[in-house]
């Protein structure tokens, strides 16, 4: 990982941390979404790993720190400042939700406890990894519910902002619920099924469509997927039944999808191919993917690529990075902000999740009825404990069944409440 990958003030202010002799003082930064998105009951905590395996890396090289030497706010920094830097390496503490929890706005889903400049640098990163990847995962859960139980892949690479936010939605959204994805390096790396048919450049290639078709069916067998709307969808369907098998079925992506496909499937079903499938396409959203469901249109499953890969209803989420303890000489001394519509609360958190309603609390609280592990769950675990990771990291495959297991629960009307605890302690900090 980079340690270039943030925001110029995270070095500025470890500089002036460094100059202020705060290097040993220990903070602890908790991140959190202040605000639901729209048409969203609850999110989705994903991008963990990946913000693990940054801090685990986190390291300055000679080279940027030469390059940090000469930027301009750096020429009244001492010497001493880039001699820390390049010895500089995670040593702290992380809490975090497991990857496919759901959560809700002011619940912490990462607390990183480390020396105060470990703890800064950071937050660009943790919130860039773990705010878009829960973005992703939560948008597919609206998706997914639309589908009403026909599989949605994950088509948006090629539309996503950059390579890697393409390849990191895919992961997101399996993690969300989705069957899989057409990003190969997603597949690759994470092992999530990837799914591929061919476009129209395949068919357009040809002098003749049948040909085209033939030939993709002797290439790939029961996995032939034929795109059949490249001219006409129905003349297409037929041209593909003629072959007959194998195939796994065809794919639409233009005109009125739901009339098409029940003259697609008719056309099938005569030519004695009812096992083939019926994939749905082309600028698809959880909107229409409701409205074709309601139809009662034959289509077996469904790729969903922009409105997906960029959340492109609610493409942002409000999360924050903010401090809420520091520890000088051992002394904690509780932090918050106060203005107005930005506000946090102070003190270091845990939050416990009941069978219908969830509590954040104070990280030290430890309410009787989680004894009872059936009764309440401590979301936030501990994943890192001074540099080293604790705790092996959860698969897509697990994060994407936790995430399943745990959605029928989750609503709008559930509660969220703060314990007495928790809101006694910010009542006595405001008055200090």
């Amino acid at each position: 990982m980079n340690a270039l990958e943030t925001d110029l003030y995270q070095l500025t202010m470890a500089a002036g941390y460094f100059e202020a002799g705060k290097t040993e003082e220990q903070a602890t930064f908790e991140l959190f979404v202040r605000r639901m998105p729209p048409n969203r009951e609850f999110l989705v905590a994903a991008g963990l790993t990946q913000a693990v395996e940054y801090l685990l890396s986190l390291k300055f090289t000679g080279e940027q720190i030469e390059y940090l030497r000469r930027l301009p706010q750096f020429t009244g920094v001492s010497p001493a400042f880039f001699d820390f830097l390049s010895g500089l390496r995670f040593t702290g503490d992380v809490f975090a939700m497991r990857e496919g929890t759901p959560f809700f706005p002011g619940e912490p889903i990462l607390t990183l406890r480390a020396p105060l400049i470990e703890a800064q640098i950071p937050e660009t990163y943790l919130l860039a990894s773990l705010s878009f990847q829960s973005m992703i995962a939560s948008k597919a859960i609206r998706v997914i519910e639309a589908a009403a139980g026909r599989p949605v892949v994950e088509f948006g690479t090629r539309r996503a902002h950059a390579p890697e936010a393409g390849r990191l939605a895919g992961r997101a959204s399996y993690i969300g619920g989705c069957a899989g994805t057409s990003n190969v390096e997603a597949g690759f790396r994470y092992g999530i099924p990837v799914f591929g048919t061919a476009a129209h450049s395949w068919v357009t290639a040809f002098t003749e469509e049948s040909e085209s078709y033939r030939r993709l069916q002797k290439l790939l067998g029961p996995m032939t997927v034929y795109l059949i709307d490249s001219y006409d969808t129905l003349e297409g369907a037929r041209k593909v039944a003629a072959l007959g098998k194998p195939l796994w079925g065809v794919r639409l992506d233009s005109g009125n999808l739901a009339e098409l496909a029940r003259g697609v499937r008719r056309i099938l079903d005569e030519a004695g191919l009812p096992e083939a499938k019926i994939m749905a396409t082309g600028d698809l959203n959880e909107e229409k993917l409701r409205a074709l469901v309601a139809s009662g249109a034959p289509i077996d499953s469904f790729g969903v690529g922009t409105d997906l890969a960029t959340s492109a209803d609610a493409p942002t989420l409000s999360a924050v990075y903010k401090m809420v303890e520091i520890s000088v000489d051992g002394e904690r001394r509780y932090t918050a902000k106060y203005s107005a519509e930005k506000s946090t609360l102070a003190g270091s958190k845990q939050v416990f999740r009941y069978e219908d309603w969830d509590q954040i609390a104070c990280s030290w609280e430890c309410p009787g009825s989680c004894i009872d592990a059936q009764e309440c769950e401590a979301l936030l675990r501990p994943v890192i404990l001074n540099g080293s990771l604790v705790e092996e990291l959860t698969s897509v495959s697990e994060a994407r069944d936790y995430c399943a297991a745990a959605r029928p629960r989750m609503h709008a009307a559930r509660r969220v409440e703060y314990s007495h605890a928790l809101l006694a302690l910010n009542d006595e900090h405001r008055l200090l």
